[in-house]
């Protein structure tokens, strides 16, 4: 099943080196997502040497939503860590990702310099892509996700080299806070370098610190090189 548009915000020196693909929540799209990160900290906002690229999910037929249709990187037969993954449709779309990261590397910019991410469903997805599907990126992170209890993550573990930034808000009734610290607590026990932050006063949202935090982080894993200007 193919993925919805591509979105892309351009880094602003004239090089490239490093990019970030943000994967958004469900039900939304990636002109959603980028419309709530620069309502959150600016119209214009950019790394000088970071291309960030906001894809959006197919269009398909969600469990929770009694079948029907909405813009989902994958099924899930219930919102719950309780339930089994659903590995057909994460397979599936865990290969578009990849192809999106294989034209990045194709257009200059290496493996090593490509951060993975998302928001709540795009932050599981994220999970699956840094750890399972393509090992040998420098980071991934997530905002308000979690992953299931017995994860394929967490049984097909292949890259403990990939950092992990987490963020979740301590009012978060969609994806308590809860099920991201037990998903921070198995990571960390196989051995996964995690930075996790707790945002007070934030239900299942995005906020404009989180995002700089984000920045900031971003920019210790990728940071500018010598010839980027």
């Amino acid at each position: 099943m193919s993925l919805g548009p591509l979105h892309v915000v351009k880094q602003s020196n004239k090089l490239c080196s490093g990019a970030v693909i943000f994967l958004h929540g469900s039900g939304d799209t990636g002109q959603g997502v980028l419309n709530w990160v620069k309502f959150l900290v600016g119209d214009n906002f950019s790394l000088p040497h970071v291309k960030f690229l906001f894809p959006t999910a197919p269009l398909r037929p969600y469990t929770p939503l009694r079948g029907e249709l909405s813009h989902v990187w994958f099924d899930r037969l219930d919102i719950t860590p309780e339930v089994p993954e659903h590995e057909e449709t994460l397979n599936s779309v865990g290969g578009e990702i990849n192809k999106i990261i294989e034209d990045v590397v194709k257009s200059g910019v290496p493996l090593d310099r490509i951060i993975v991410g998302g928001f709540s469903m795009g932050g599981a997805l994220a999970l699956h892509t840094g750890y399972r599907y393509t090992p040998g990126l420098p980071g991934v992170f997530t905002l308000s996700s979690f992953l299931n209890k017995n994860s394929l993550v967490y049984k097909e573990l292949k890259s403990k080299e990939t950092k992990l930034f987490m963020c979740h808000g301590d009012r978060d009734t969609l994806v308590p806070i809860e099920w991201g610290i037990e998903t921070y607590k198995e990571l960390d026990k196989l051995g996964i370098d995690v930075n996790f932050n707790r945002f007070k006063n934030t239900m299942h949202e995005l906020k404009k610190r989180e995002i700089l935090d984000l920045f900031e982080w971003i920019q210790t894993i990728i940071p500018p090189l010598p010839n980027d200007n």
